[in-house]
């Protein structure tokens, strides 16, 4: 985990080069006012009109500096902030995304935009641009108390003074607005998870009629949300005016006061003139704390949140010196496997089989009986809480991680295809080492091509996100190119052929039955999907109630029988009739 001050100090020498800018720029602007005085007290008043040519070319000179430095100042801190923020989030994400199934169970996705986009977007803002202004602001004030007070201490006393009361105040909106912010934070990661999930599931919606409570859930969020930012609103008009009441008497009050001593000759015209402009200058960083104490709570509030992702550490971990095989074969094995998650809740119970190499196993069971965490459990996405899953005769836990999962292809209930063309969605995970014939081939497995080739732009089509504008069939064939296409020794269909027709998944079948050297784990709830499988297990309430092959599950006349009947009862009843007659 790095921390924010980690990333500054990587980049020390290009903030070293924007601060020094920073004190040259705003030292040559705060000369200004000694040139003024010696135009008043020694040309104006003292009539050396030769030394006029000398004053006006030294405003000149600092008016050409200023822009330079000013110009490398602005550059460095715009460079630095984007630096430093595009590394903020590529460290993020990579973070993310080596957290474990688990951490995504309980964080909504808008939660994760919000920090990925807005609170990094916060950290640059207060880095770059806010960031320089402290610097400024602090410089430009300690430069203009150096001179005023070398000016007359007195008068110094007042701006003093000022700066005091400021401060008192700045640190009084930061308390109320730290806590305000972080409302904020917390209201914007659930706003955007009301709304990704609404966009996402808006057929959903529509199908169901639910337009009218979505809108209000969302407006409910979007009150708060409302409510929370004109709360932080209202402390930032209550206590701006006093910060503008401070920057309107100064200048009253120094005038006044200069005047005076003026009069009596204790201070000269030009000294009183140099001291007015000081005033006015400093009246800037007293109007600027307000705003910046405003942004810099916000990116201190958008700080605490990251860091709280990054306190997250993944489940599942790799070993300091995992095994990597030099080839996978494919048997799997589970022995006596138990599996739970966090809240105590049992999935899977003393699960015990044997898969060897391009065998086939079927796994049917009842909705939530356990059948694709057994995927999980095999890809570690979850580790076991009991016994071992075993791959080529190493426990799993045992194994890289990344050799793990590039060796299994998976094809999930739950299609998910990312929004580009039709080729790079089967591609996925080899896009380097998979060609366009392979692809073709792969589709035609699938039986795929038929609709495909079908397209304006074919394997080039675009599809939308996750799909949008597919069939469900359609695109579970994709799905299942995408796994056919990788060639990998393992593959695992979990019940994805339920949105096809009965005769493109008896073709589909077919093309499994040619991968001789491909291990594969069938779940479904369709018995023509596992009927001719090497061995076919029964899950129920996580546990294995029967197994063995179709004929010999239908001898025994328990649950998988019962399936059967179900599924196939009116046709064994039509054709014992049929009989009969």
């Amino acid at each position: 985990m790095k921390k924010l001050h980690t990333y500054i100090w990587e980049h020390k020498w290009g903030y070293l080069l924007a601060v020094s800018s920073l004190l040259i720029a705003v030292s040559l602007d705060l000369m200004s006012p000694q040139f003024t005085k010696h135009i008043v007290d020694d040309v104006i008043v003292g009539g050396d009109i030769p030394k006029l040519k000398w004053l006006l070319l030294g405003i000149l000179g600092i008016g050409v500096g200023r822009c330079i430095f000013q110009y490398v100042k602005e550059y460095m801190f715009d460079y630095l902030g984007s630096t430093i923020a595009s590394d903020m989030r590529k460290n993020l994400f990579r973070h993310i995304q080596s957290l474990s199934a688990e951490f995504f169970d309980r964080t909504g996705t808008g939660e994760l935009m919000a920090r990925v986009k807005e609170d990094v977007d916060k950290i640059w803002d207060g880095i770059s641009f806010v960031s320089m202004l402290l610097i400024e602001v602090t410089v430009h004030t300690i430069i203009i108390l150096f001179w005023m007070y070398r000016l007359d201490w007195r008068l110094a006393l007042i701006p003093t003074l000022s700066m005091g009361v400021c401060g008192a105040i700045a640190i009084v909106m930061e308390k109320k607005l730290g806590a305000v912010y972080e409302a904020i934070s917390e209201e914007n990661a659930a706003l955007n998870t009301v709304a990704e999930e609404n966009l996402a599931g808006v057929r959903t919606v529509k199908a169901f009629a639910r337009e009218k409570y979505e809108i209000g859930k969302f407006l409910s969020h979007n009150k708060r949300y409302y409510d929370l930012n004109m709360q932080q609103s209202k402390v930032f008009v209550k206590y701006d005016p006093y910060f503008s009441l401070v920057t309107k008497v100064l200048p009253l009050i120094t005038v006044m006061s200069g005047g005076y001593f003026v009069i009596h000759g204790e201070m000269t015209l030009g000294s009183l003139s140099a001291f007015l402009e000081y005033s006015n200058n400093i009246v800037w960083p007293m109007e600027m704390l307000g705003w910046l104490t405003n942004s810099a709570s916000s990116a201190i509030a958008s700080n605490r949140k990251i860091q709280k992702i990054y306190q997250e550490k993944p489940a599942v971990t790799e070993k300091a010196r995992p095994v990597t095989k030099e080839q996978i074969a494919g048997k799997i094995e589970f022995s006596n496997v138990s599996f739970h998650k966090a809240d105590g809740y049992e999935i899977l119970k003393d699960v015990n089989f044997t898969v060897m190499p391009g065998k086939t196993v079927g796994i049917m069971g009842a909705t939530g009986a356990g059948k694709s965490s057994i995927v999980y459990l095999l890809q570690r996405l979850y580790d076991v809480t009991g016994g071992s899953v075993k791959v080529d005769d190493t426990d799993v836990r045992d194994l890289s991680l990344k050799q793990l999962r590039s060796s299994i292809s998976v094809v999930m209930q739950d299609v998910f295809l990312f929004s580009d063309s039709i080729s790079e969605n089967v591609k996925l995970g080899k896009r380097d080492s998979i060609d366009p014939e392979t692809v073709r081939k792969a589709a035609a497995d699938a039986r795929a091509n038929s609709f495909i080739e079908r397209m304006d732009q074919k394997y080039d089509t675009v599809i939308g996100e996750r799909g949008v504008g597919l069939s469900g069939g359609q695109k579970q064939r994709i799905s299942i190119a995408r796994a056919l296409a990788k060639k990998n020794p393992i593959l695992v269909l979990d019940d994805s052929t339920s949105a096809l027709d009965m005769e493109t998944e008896h073709l589909i079948q077919e093309t499994l039955e040619t991968l001789k050297d491909t291990t594969k784990i069938i779940i479904a709830h369709r018995i023509s999907a596992v009927k001719k499988a090497d061995e076919i297990i029964v899950l129920d309430a996580g546990q294995v109630k029967e197994r063995g092959t179709h004929e010999s599950l239908i001898a025994q006349k328990g649950l998988y029988y019962e399936t059967y009947l179900a599924q196939y009862g009116d046709i064994l009843k039509a054709e014992s009739e049929r009989k009969e007659a």
